[in-house]
């Protein structure tokens, strides 16, 4: 028996859930390498952003990754704590604050990365296939989320 054709809205429907089913399972197995460290969401964003490794004020680092102000502040004391960040005073005027990435941070985005990729590759039995269709289409969705973002958080995200 073949499977019809899914319509197209249930298509982005099935495609959401799959994201974050995977999300979820590539977070559940957690890191081979003993150095690894573990990041929760928010830290993972914000670690994402600064990997060009240019210094950024923490309100430019709120305004890419969506985070509030008071949430960001927990989130970087956190990485601060882990040796993935410093903060530094910002070198225009001395009164603000920029963070960076440490070297350990640098390595930690490396490693982690790198075992993601083995995990989806072994899952997905190495077939890539369709490999450069997916990146191209879930890397649209993911700008298009990202440039159409709420202005402020949703009261009820996800627990």
């Amino acid at each position: 028996m073949t499977k019809q054709p899914l319509p197209a809205e249930d298509g982005w429907v099935e495609l959401a859930d799959l994201a974050l089913i995977i999300s979820r399972e590539i977070q559940y197995r957690g890191y081979t390498d003993k150095d690894a460290v573990g990041l929760t969401q928010s830290e993972g964003m914000v670690m994402r952003y600064l990997v060009t490794g240019e210094p950024a004020a923490p309100s430019q680092i709120a305004a890419a990754t969506g985070l509030q102000r008071t949430n960001l502040s927990t989130t970087l004391r956190g990485l601060e704590n882990k040796g993935l960040i410093r903060r530094q005073a910002s070198p225009s005027d001395g009164r603000g604050v920029t963070v960076s990435r440490t070297e350990r941070g640098r390595v930690n985005h490396v490693a982690v990365r790198h075992e993601w990729a083995r995990a989806v590759s072994e899952a997905a039995a190495h077939d890539d296939t369709h490999l450069e269709a997916a990146l191209t289409l879930l890397t649209a969705i993911k700008d298009g989320l990202t440039q159409n973002r709420p202005p402020t958080p949703s009261r009820h995200p996800p627990a």
